[in-house]
């Protein structure tokens, strides 16, 4: 593919989007990724990749693309090397992308053509100086890319009650605004969150923030044993899911993420600053006022189960 094939129908005028890569040893799917940014029919992107080290072929496809990328379609730099969700904030905060808007991505997904322009859509209704995040539903596919089914249609609407909880849209499917960025530039990298995404949905719902799910799959989700987070669909996820349930994972993960939140306590609008505070202190006292502490906080989870799961969680403090 030579360099005036990817400029073709680029459109200048278009929004911005800097592509937000993580990659480790991602040698296997990486340039089908690459391949369907190019496919996009919001044409106007440049991909910046952050590298957690890889020992593989990585850094050679990388370098691979970006040569017969137009110059400055594609930058690569080095991550902290911390996990991928250090990585991703770190591309978060880093200085010198400027962009309309801007998308998550992890490296062996494959992107459906529309994935940037619904995104960009949406965005666009959204006032500047409002914190927005777009994320939808994903189509799961095996390691050969045949299609498995989909991820979770999730009905309930976005709010930090329901963050506090849980993501409902994978990283990988995110795009956000510079609103946003500037929220989560202001909150740092060095956070004590399990996981990037999860933190962009309760600091966006958080400090008065506009999130929409949309329900129509925008990437094929590629499900295979490199997966360092997989879809919890299956019924060994699930079992794993309370297997660490049990070992206080959950807990030790909020933990994190009101310390987090905290930091953005003064960003936090007051009815939400009120939630987390409800949250944070029934998670220490005895049970009865626990419950009562939750109820009027108004937590909730998306499905019937999780909602179970919840107060599970609540009697045994596993919360």
């Amino acid at each position: 593919m030579s360099k005036s094939d990817v400029l073709a129908g680029v459109n200048m005028a278009q929004p911005k989007v800097a592509i937000l890569l993580c990659t480790y040893h991602g040698q296997h799917y990486l340039a089908e990724q690459l391949d369907s940014f190019v496919a996009q029919t919001h044409a106007n992107w440049e991909v910046w990749a952050s590298d957690d080290g890889s020992l593989d072929d990585t850094h050679t496809i990388l370098k691979e693309y970006r040569q017969k990328w137009p110059t400055g379609r594609l930058s690569v730099h080095f991550g902290p090397a911390e996990g991928f969700s250090a990585n991703f904030l770190s591309l978060t905060c880093r200085a010198g992308i400027e962009a309309d808007y801007y998308a998550y991505s992890d490296q062996d997904d494959i992107w459906e053509p529309n994935k940037l322009a619904r995104a960009v859509q949406w965005l666009e209704t959204i006032p500047e100086n409002i914190p927005a995040l777009y994320c939808s539903r994903t189509r799961l596919v095996d390691a050969n890319n045949n299609e498995i089914g989909l991820s979770p249609l999730f009905s309930k609407p976005p709010s930090f009650a329901n963050a506090l909880m849980q993501s409902i849209g994978g990283g990988n499917t995110m795009v956000f605004n510079n609103a946003t960025r500037n929220l989560l530039r202001e909150a740092g990298k060095n956070l004590p969150v399990i996981t990037h995404d999860w933190w962009a949905y309760m600091a966006v719902t958080g400090c008065g923030g506009k999130v929409f799910y949309d329900s129509e799959p925008t990437l094929r989700y590629r499900q295979h044993d490199g997966n360092l987070v997989g879809m919890n669909a299956t019924w060994p996820a699930r079992f794993k899911r309370i297997r660490m349930f049990w070992q206080g994972r959950f807990r030790a993960w909020n933990d994190g993420n009101i310390a987090a939140l905290r930091a953005l306590s003064h960003r936090l609008t007051p009815e939400n600053r009120e939630i987390l505070e409800r949250f944070a202190r029934a998670r220490e006292i005895s049970l009865i006022p626990r419950l009562i502490h939750l109820k009027r906080s108004g937590l909730y989870r998306q499905t019937v189960l999780g909602n179970l799961g919840l107060v599970a969680a609540a009697i045994f403090r596993k919360l």
